[in-house]
C-alpha cells in the first residue's frame, strides 16, 4: 500500500502526527507512507522511521493556488498512491489528493469536503478530545472506532531518535561545556508572551541549575533571540558563561540533536516542548491560557504544570510585558521541585 499524507504546518502538530503513522505502519506493515508538508518539516520526517519521504509543498501557509494544487496532483499521480490522509482540516489541503486521483481520500470533514475527500469523517470533539486521537482514529474504519475508548490502547506516541555521535559533535560545533550536563530552556511561544513563563522566572531557575553545576541552553528562533538575552542579562555576571542563548542560532535539526543530549527540559507550550517529549527527555511543560487537555505532551517523563482551567483565547496577558498571571504565579521553585523529581540526582 502506497500512503500519501498531506501533513500538517506547525511543529507540534507535525510531532503529533507521527502516531497515525506508527498507527498506520503497525497496521499495515508493509505500507511506505510519504508525507507532503513545508520544506522546514524535512529535519523532524527524516527522523521518523516510519516515513519513507517527505515531499516538499511549494506553497505558503494560507495560499489557495488552486492551478499549482492541480499541478502538484498531476504530478503526483504517477506515484500510484493507493490511500491519502488529509490532517488539516482546510478545503484547500485536500486539494492536491484529489487532482492526483488518489482512490481512497480520508479526513474530518472540515471546511465542506465533500467530493475532495471520499473517505470523509464527521468529528465528535467529545469523542475524540485530544489532537493525536483525531489523528491515529483516521487510521481505522470509521464503523470501527466511534471514540478515543475504542483506539487500541496505548497509542503509540511519537519518537524521533538521535545517535550519540550526532549528540557529541553539537555540542562541540557549538562549544558548549562537556562537563556540566545541560538543561534546556524554551522560553518563547508563537503567539507571543500570553503563553510564556516570565523570563525572570527563567532567570531565577537558571541561576539555581548553574549554582548546582549545570549548564542552561537557550533555544528558539530568532524571535525569541532578545527573551534569551532577557533571561542572561538578570544572571549573576560570573554565570552567564554557563547559560547559552542559542534561540535564532541553530536550525531546527541542530535544535533537536541539542534537546536531545540535555538531562532535561523546561518549556512553554509550544513546538519544542513537543519535540522534547518525542525525544523522551524529562521534560517540565508549563502552560498558562492555553490548555494541554487538547496537545499534552505526549511522554511518561513529562510533567505538566498549570494553575487554571479551560482554555483562554488570549494573545496578550493581564499583567505587565504582556504575560499572564496564570504564568506569573508558577514559581521557579516549584518548577524545580519537578526537575528534582525528574532527575533525582541534580548537580554534579
Amino acid at each position: 500500500m502506497k500512503i500519501l499524507v498531506i501533513g500538517p504546518s506547525w511543529v507540534g502538530d507535525m510531532m503529533m502526527s507521527q502516531s497515525l503513522y506508527r498507527t498506520l505502519k503497525a497496521e499495515h506493515p508493509d505500507a511506505v507512507i510519504d508525507v507532503m508538508a513545508p520544506a522546514w518539516c524535512r529535519p523532524l520526517l527524516s527522523r521518523m522511521p516510519e516515513v519513507n519521504q517527505a515531499v516538499a509543498m511549494p506553497l505558503g501557509h494560507g495560499a489557495l493556488e488552486i492551478a499549482e494544487r492541480r499541478r502538484l496532483g498531476k504530478m503526483l499521480k504517477a506515484n500510484g498512491y493507493d490511500r491519502a490522509f488529509v490532517l488539516p482540516n482546510s478545503f484547500k489541503s485536500a486539494l492536491v489528493p484529489f487532482f492526483a486521483d488518489i482512490p481512497r481520500r480520508t479526513g474530518w470533514r472540515g471546511e465542506m469536503r465533500y467530493g475532495l475527500l471520499n473517505d470523509l469523517r464527521k468529528l465528535d470533539k467529545s469523542a475524540f478530545p485530544l489532537m493525536v486521537q483525531r489523528y491515529v482514529a483516521l487510521a481505522y474504519d470509521k464503523t470501527r472506532i466511534h471514540s478515543a475508548s475504542d483506539l487500541p490502547q496505548p497509542l503509540l506516541w511519537p519518537q524521533l531518535a538521535v545517535q550519540d555521535a550526532e549528540k557529541q559533535a553539537a555540542i562541540s560545533a557549538f562549544g558548549l561545556a562537556s562537563g556540566r550536563p545541560m538543561i534546556g530552556f524554551c522560553p518563547g511561544a508563537e503567539f507571543g508572551p500570553a503563553k510564556r513563563w516570565p523570563h525572570y522566572h527563567y532567570a531565577t531557575l537558571a541561576q539555581r541549575l548553574i549554582d548546582q553545576g549545570y549548564q542552561v541552553v537557550l533555544f528558539g528562533s530568532a524571535k525569541d533571540h532578545d527573551t534569551g538575552q532577557q533571561i542572561l542579562a538578570t544572571l549573576a555576571d560570573d554565570s552567564r558563561q554557563h547559560c547559552r542563548n542559542l534561540a535564532g542560532e541553530t536550525q531546527l535539526e541542530q535544535a533537536v540533536i541539542l534537546l536531545a543530549a540535555c538531562d532535561a527540559v523546561v518549556s512553554n507550550d509550544s513546538g519544542l516542548m513537543h519535540i522534547a517529549a518525542a525525544l523522551n527527555r524529562p521534560l517540565v511543560a508549563l502552560y498558562g491560557p492555553s490548555s494541554p487537555d487538547f496537545t499534552p505532551p505526549l511522554s511518561d517523563k513529562a510533567r505538566v504544570i498549570r494553575l487554571i482551567t479551560g482554555y483562554h483565547k488570549v494573545r496578550k496577558g493581564d499583567a505587565d510585558e504582556g504575560y499572564h498571571q496564570s504564568l506569573i504565579d508558577i514559581t521557579p521553585e516549584r518548577v524545580m521541585t519537578e526537575l528534582e523529581t525528574l532527575c533525582p540526582r541534580p548537580g554534579v
